[in-house]
């Protein structure tokens, strides 16, 4: 934690590696403050997890003249969830979140109920929604801290990261027309490697932001609240992420190969891979990376495909940065012959003490 002390106009911030949530940069980032449209976070993905982007959702009374950045729906206009979506990202269109509301949820207060279940089900605990849109509302709050993790959730749907990385797209508009919505986001122009997030901003909550940037397969996100001046506060962030950490790729899933005898098989060996992809984030001058991998000296037929037959541990300066399980490769079947009496007694000892 700090490499160094960052000067940040932000009440709260928050960087973290995207990919296991870990901390690398805070500044009072558990205080729950008001979120104002970066809620719309939350709004997009319970409706992309919920919903069917190709829906054709028909606005309501509810949806027409909501207060706030706007795409000036008109009732019994009919939009897919997909266009109302990138209404709700790039534009920041309230109307687009009572839209998606109603369409999903039924109405606000059940989509917001949505909302707060899946703040729950990620364990952001000091997170709680009033609506889909973010306009101020006594006790819609979060931490810096979850809005960052739940960023880095969203972010893995790729719906979301698709939609929140474009800068501008034309969507349905009123009697055939169409309407042409821009990110706010103006990091996506100024910092390399930005691939989004969400800006947002009430008299109430100040200006508040959340960024994600990619380079050299390391995925930053990074959070501010009340931050007068975010813009620069987030190009400190992320380049204090970049300048001191780095993404090691340990093992490529597959990419660590064994081969074992096999006692009493069709074949006389068995191909073991890992199970998973394996990474860490380190700090830049970090020390040398070990590999302890541990397998028996042989394996007993019949074996299955994916049968975990040994385990792989990475560990640097001391302690362990990532860890996988190595599996059978493929099914290697028993050979079939009679048994004679000694050969069933060496089976039944080799089966106490296996």
């Amino acid at each position: 934690m700090p490499v160094r002390a960052l000067s940040l106009s932000a009440q709260s911030a928050v960087l973290i590696d995207a990919r296991d949530g870990r901390i690398l940069y805070e500044k009072d980032a558990d205080t729950p403050r008001p979120m104002a449209s970066t809620t719309k976070i939350m709004t997009a993905i319970v409706a992309i997890e919920n919903g069917d982007v190709n829906e054709i959702i028909e606005i309501t009374d509810e949806a027409v003249g909501v207060e706030g950045s706007s795409i000036y729906l008109q009732k019994g206009e009919k939009m897919t969830l997909l266009e109302l979506l990138y209404a709700l990202l790039l534009q920041s269109a309230n109307d687009a979140a009572v839209a998606i509301a109603v369409g999903v949820g039924g109405s606000v207060e059940g989509f917001a109920q949505m909302m707060n279940e899946k703040a729950l089900e990620l364990g952001l605990t000091s997170t709680h929604f009033e609506n889909p849109n973010g306009l101020d509302s006594e006790g819609h709050v979060t931490t810096a801290r979850e809005l960052a993790l739940l960023t880095a959730y969203a972010l893995k749907d790729p719906t979301f990261a698709e939609i929140v990385s474009t800068y501008k797209r034309k969507i349905s508009g009123p009697d055939g027309g169409v309407r042409l919505v821009v990110n706010h986001n103006k990091l996506l122009n100024m910092y390399d490697g930005c691939v989004g997030v969400k800006t947002g901003f009430t008299k109430k909550s100040g200006r508040c932001l959340v960024s994600a940037a990619c380079r050299e397969s390391l995925t930053l996100v990074a959070v501010t609240l009340s931050a007068p001046d975010d813009w620069r506060d987030h190009t400190a962030l992320l380049n204090y992420g970049y300048e001191n950490y780095l993404c090691e790729i340990l093992c490529d899933e597959g990419g660590f190969i064994e081969t074992l005898p096999v006692v009493g098989g069709v074949q006389d060996s068995l191909l073991c891979v890992n199970c998973d992809f394996v990474a860490a984030t380190l700090p830049r001058n970090h020390g040398e990376i070990s590999v302890n991998v541990k397998l028996p000296q042989m394996v007993y037929a019949p074996v299955k495909a994916g049968d975990i037959v040994g385990h792989v541990t990475y560990k640097c300066d001391g302690k362990i940065i990532g860890e996988t399980h190595i599996k059978a490769a493929y099914d290697v079947q028993q050979i079939k012959y009679k048994k004679n009496f000694w050969q069933k007694v060496w089976d039944f000892i080799r089966g106490i003490f296996s």
